[in-house]
């Protein structure tokens, strides 16, 4: 499947494949991003593959984050590569302090 990349305002959806063949498009979308804005969103719950490619793009963005001392957010139960590229054990879901939780 193609790479499909959407937004509303500083939410993007990335849908289907993030790899090489398709890393031009996800770089041209994503080129300066943080000169336009502060705090941007990536949903890769639609991600059906990433390859080390598609992992180092999103880490590059993540490093020009914090470089530019902007956030970003990823966010969405996608692909298990990118969680164990950053180290992460297992799929959390952040709950605000105030949040009321029912079981």
């Amino acid at each position: 499947m193609d790479l499909e990349i959407t937004n509303y305002n500083n939410h993007f959806q990335i849908k289907g494949s993030l790899n090489k063949l398709n890393l031009k498009t996800f770089n041209a979308r994503f080129s300066n991003i943080f000169d336009k804005l502060d705090d941007i969103h990536i949903n890769i719950e639609s991600v059906d593959s990433i390859d080390r490619a598609g992992v180092m793009a999103l880490a590059r963005l993540h490093n020009e984050s914090i470089t530019k001392s902007k956030r970003l957010s990823i966010i969405g139960f996608g692909c298990k590569e990118l969680y164990q590229h950053f180290k992460s054990e297992e799929q959390t879901i952040a709950v605000p302090a105030n949040a009321i939780v029912a079981a």
